[in-house]
């Protein structure tokens, strides 16, 4: 009796106590409720009060975001400033060309949350809900941030390199960057869908548009008359290399999923972007987010949480900084 009695108390123990990863589960949607109450507030209020003043905000921030996380994980180490001693993540090459934007307001963010609750909050987790709060703004889908990430300890450009997928990269090595991350390739077409707002330099997709093969000067790929209409929009891109053009040219500003019903006419503004809707395993994804804009918002949002949580450092592998461009002393 003793020994069935024991038991049950056993069993009953397992049933009703979380299992590790519910007790240690890294980061949660309630973190700052009694530590910075004004939080969300705040993230609202700054969030909402840059993109009035600057539209090219939230592709910025996404952008950026994106960098953030494909490099060693959603810590910020983007954010950080090189110093004679250490060349950081934001002067590696390809992270030159990331808008200003999307470091200002993370900035104004990280301020005004100093002000109501100084040390409290990451840059890490400023970037991940800036970047929802922008998608909303924009006119696309909410969905949940996890909070309780920490600010990295490192950022080396020299980390940066075949970790961040290229427009120019063959289809096959987009996918496998995406696949060593834990992404499937719906959530790589997903995420793919930001290109539905912001814009891109000419230098990106430059070599598309001139002598591209012995038959074709411009990719074949391109609408004709689209090709043709970059060309006069780039034609100075060698004098001017800020010049640059929407990625989505139908509407450039809102968050839907035009981006997809762009690529089967043609008008793909990148390589990567016409790749995928000329690559079968990624076609049929593409093909459903034309029919179904609710379909992409929900694997958009689904996609979004999921890299949010990628690589987030706690505890003792990361710090709260004091201000986002410098680890603190």
């Amino acid at each position: 009796m003793a020994l069935k009695m024991l038991l049950f108390l056993c069993i009953s123990a397992l049933l009703s106590t979380p299992s590790l990863s519910q007790r240690h589960s890294p980061l949660n949607t309630a973190y700052y409720r009694k530590s910075c109450p004004r939080f969300e507030q705040i993230m609202e209020e700054t969030t909402t009060n840059k993109q009035i003043t600057s539209p090219t905000t939230a592709a910025a921030t996404l952008r950026l975001f994106f960098h953030d996380c494909f490099v060693g994980g959603c810590d910020a180490s983007v954010l950080v400033s090189s110093t004679p001693f250490n060349k950081a993540e934001r002067d590696a090459e390809i992270n030159l060309s990331l808008p200003g934007d999307g470091f200002d307001v993370v900035v104004r963010a990280k301020t005004a949350l100093e002000l109501s609750c100084p040390g409290i909050v990451s840059c890490s987790d400023i970037l991940a809900v800036a970047a929802r709060n922008l998608v909303v703004q924009t006119g696309g889908p909410f969905y949940p941030v996890k909070l309780g990430r920490k600010d990295s300890f490192v950022s080396k450009a020299s980390l940066v390199e075949g970790n961040l997928p290229r427009p120019t990269m063959p289809m096959d090595q987009i996918i496998k960057i995406f696949e060593s991350r834990g992404f499937y390739i719906q959530e790589m077409v997903a995420l793919s869908g930001a290109h539905t707002i912001g814009f891109s330099h000419c230098k990106e997709f430059n070599s598309d548009l001139y002598n591209y093969n012995k038959t074709s000067q411009a990719d074949p790929s391109y609408n004709p008359r689209f090709a043709q209409a970059l060309k006069d929009a780039c034609g100075n891109s060698q004098k001017d290399p800020t010049l640059s053009v929407f990625n989505d040219i139908m509407t450039p500003n809102k968050f839907d999923n035009m981006y997809y019903q762009n690529l089967p006419k043609g008008l793909g503004l990148l390589s990567s972007d016409r790749g995928l809707f000329s690559d079968p395993r990624t076609r049929i994804h593409v093909e459903e987010y034309v029919r179904d804009q609710n379909a992409f918002f929900k694997a958009f949002a689904s996609a979004m949480q999921k890299l949010s949580e990628h690589g987030v450092k706690i505890g003792k592998r990361g710090e709260i900084r004091h201000r986002c461009d410098a680890f603190n002393n």
